[in-house]
């Protein structure tokens, strides 16, 4: 059952980069255990960055083939090492659409629907952020959702998605209605005499979340030109 599965982060590192680089390099797939270990240490398309072994990774892929979600290709037709490669299409009945947002989960954390699609066309291609919204509604209205949409911290604009398969990436459930708009109340007349320094505290409180939010867009902007960059080989 998914439920109870609970993936390490090593575990997700491999099953994202199997995914990605049957989408992006299928010449190379399977992927030997040196390839998959470059991957899953590689500094670009990663957050965290992380510096992983052969063992590690070996012992990381191995326990997800006994959860069956990957398997074991031993060399044939001039090969001469054994290969990995993933079986979440099966395991999980997904097409290539969501399999790839997912690897983007699994290697890039929780993201917005527009980073989602930016970061995943080297895999598939959407044409709009709808087509994107519609593949993360039917992963999380899964019996066993495999992601969720966050619930918004202070400064933050957009709702992001989070993948639902190791228990230390479980996000917080979002709102009840996190569409509704967010409209912070007028400030009210203040009667002669009144204390002031409580209103001031509350507008100074609401400029630093203004501050903090356009902080976090302008930091999407340069992940999103990063991203441009790296496609087009800048």
């Amino acid at each position: 059952m998914l439920g109870a599965m609970d993936l390490s982060a090593a575990e997700l590192r491999v099953l994202g980069c199997l995914v990605e680089k049957q989408l992006t390099t299928p010449q190379q797939y399977p992927l030997t255990l040196n390839a998959l270990t470059l991957a899953c240490s590689q500094s670009t398309n990663r957050d965290p960055v992380v510096d992983y072994d052969e063992p590690s990774v070996e012992a990381a892929v191995t326990s997800v083939k006994t959860k069956g979600l990957a398997r074991f290709v031993h060399p044939s037709h001039g090969r001469s090492a054994l290969r990995y490669s993933h079986s979440l299409d099966e395991a999980w009945g997904l097409d290539t659409r969501p399999l790839a947002l997912l690897a983007v989960l699994m290697l890039r954390g929780p993201q917005t629907v527009g980073e989602l699609r930016t970061r995943s066309e080297r895999m598939v291609q959407f044409s709009d952020l709808r087509e994107v919204q519609a593949e993360l509604d039917a992963l999380a209205a899964r019996s066993d959702p495999l992601v969720a949409r966050l619930r918004r911290e202070p400064g933050q604009k957009e709702d992001r998605y989070g993948q639902l398969l190791g228990a230390s990436a479980r996000p917080a459930p979002a709102p009840e209605d996190p569409t509704r708009p967010r409209v912070r109340p007028a400030p009210e007349a203040v009667a002669p005499g009144e204390d002031m320094a409580p209103k001031h505290h509350e507008e100074l409180a609401a400029l630093r979340d203004e501050v903090a939010m356009l902080r976090v867009e302008v930091e999407a902007l340069r992940r999103g030109l990063d991203d441009l960059r790296q496609a087009l080989g800048a």
